[in-house]
């Protein structure tokens, strides 16, 4: 058997599955019903660094444990990666068994901690409904947003929509921003820490008022009233791993000063063409993101002040043996750095920054200084 027909039949599996389990949904839950949610740690993978939520409906008398879950999206969608970055990406709403879900978390040695919904049964058979309607309309797919759209804000929108009330509002961490807040999580992940510097621009500059990632929305349950009792009962340890620091041999600030620091002291011009030309593509790359994607936070990037794209037009007059204007857009985009030197004064990412921001400076005076005019000397 062909290994595209092995695809499309397990596809089918899940479909049918996914279906029977929606059908099987429709029932009346019992008194000994529960419904809550799951917390999940962070992974080393880019796409689990900052956790996962998911909602648990279990009714020992119906036979019911089943996992709600926000988050997917398939890889082998046409475009996957423009799609992604224009915005337009569908994620959808799966459902699985309870024990299926914590195999997979157990596999990949991530924490799980359940916070369960003190709600009547009513509610508690109304939110069942809502996740079921998810699943079988419209409702269940929807465009990720980083910010305002994924798998957290989702369950936070659909418990809130049965409360019929904003009940689940944020509770922690109201006085930093969205960047400040998401810093910790790519500890022992420096080029992914140093990428989302550069590609988000003003909008993860905002107070961090929404709920938009797991722990977050995990805390904050923790201290919401509804009716006058805790939304939530105690934070139930499900699994517990012990956490493994991540460790590579270039995913490191020392590979990225190490290229740096060869860049400003090896001066070379070949090397500085390179390098500037590379700096300013980043830049051209951060001006089509802006225009182009749907993603707020890529939109207002500032750090194209850092990452010129007019550096193209220096390195034009460079290579064109022009020294009065590459010196001139030298002179400029060093003017442009200084700006955004205290621009960053007051921004959390400004030390991850630093060492581009210093060899930037460094490059453009040593062109600038090769291509200034001479003053010829009269004796």
């Amino acid at each position: 058997m062909k290994a595209s027909q092995l695809k499309n039949i397990f596809v089918c599996i899940l479909l049918l599955n996914s279906i029977y389990n929606s059908f099987g949904q429709d029932v009346l839950l019992s008194k000994n019903a529960h419904i809550s949610v799951l917390t999940c740690g962070t992974g080393n993978e880019s796409y689990s660094l900052f956790g996962h939520t998911a909602i648990r409906v279990s009714d020992i008398d119906n036979n019911i444990d089943i996992v709600y879950n926000y988050g997917a999206f398939d890889f082998d969608t046409p475009n996957f990666v423009m799609q992604f970055t224009k915005g337009d990406l569908n994620y959808f709403i799966t459902n699985n068994r309870y024990i299926d879900f914590i195999n997979q978390y157990t596999y990949e040695k991530r924490d799980v901690y359940e916070q369960e919904l003190n709600i009547p049964l009513a509610l508690k058979q109304e939110l069942f409904n809502n996740l079921a309607q998810s699943m079988l309309s419209d409702e269940r797919l929807y465009n990720y947003k980083f910010i305002d759209n994924n798998c957290t804000s989702k369950v936070v929108d659909v418990i809130n929509k049965t409360l019929k009330s904003k009940v689940i509002i944020k509770k922690t961490d109201t006085d930093q921003t969205y960047r400040s807040i998401l810093f910790p999580y790519f500890d022992n992940h420096f080029y992914e820490k140093l990428g989302t510097s550069i590609v988000f621009g003003r909008k993860v500059d905002q107070m961090g008022t929404k709920i938009f990632l797991p722990f977050e929305l995990q805390k904050s349950l923790k201290l919401i009233q509804y009716q006058n009792h805790p939304l939530c009962g105690e934070n139930k340890t499900i699994l517990t791993f012990e956490e493994e620091t991540p460790s590579s041999w270039w995913n490191n600030c020392y590979s990225y000063l190490l290229l740096l620091g060869f860049v400003i002291l090896i001066n070379k011009r070949a090397i500085d063409f390179v390098y500037l030309f590379t700096i300013a593509l980043l830049g051209s790359l951060f001006v089509f993101l802006g225009f182009y994607s749907s993603h707020q936070e890529l939109g207002y990037n500032y750090n194209i002040l850092l990452f010129n794209p007019i550096l193209f037009i220096a390195l034009f007059f460079w290579s064109t043996k022009n020294s009065k204007w590459t010196y001139k857009t030298a002179g400029f985009t060093i003017l442009t750095m200084v700006l955004y030197f205290f621009l960053m004064l007051n921004k959390v990412h400004l030390l991850i920054i630093a060492p581009i921001l210093i060899t930037n400076l460094v490059v453009l005076i040593r062109l600038a200084i090769r291509n200034k005019k001479r003053i010829p000397i009269i004796i």
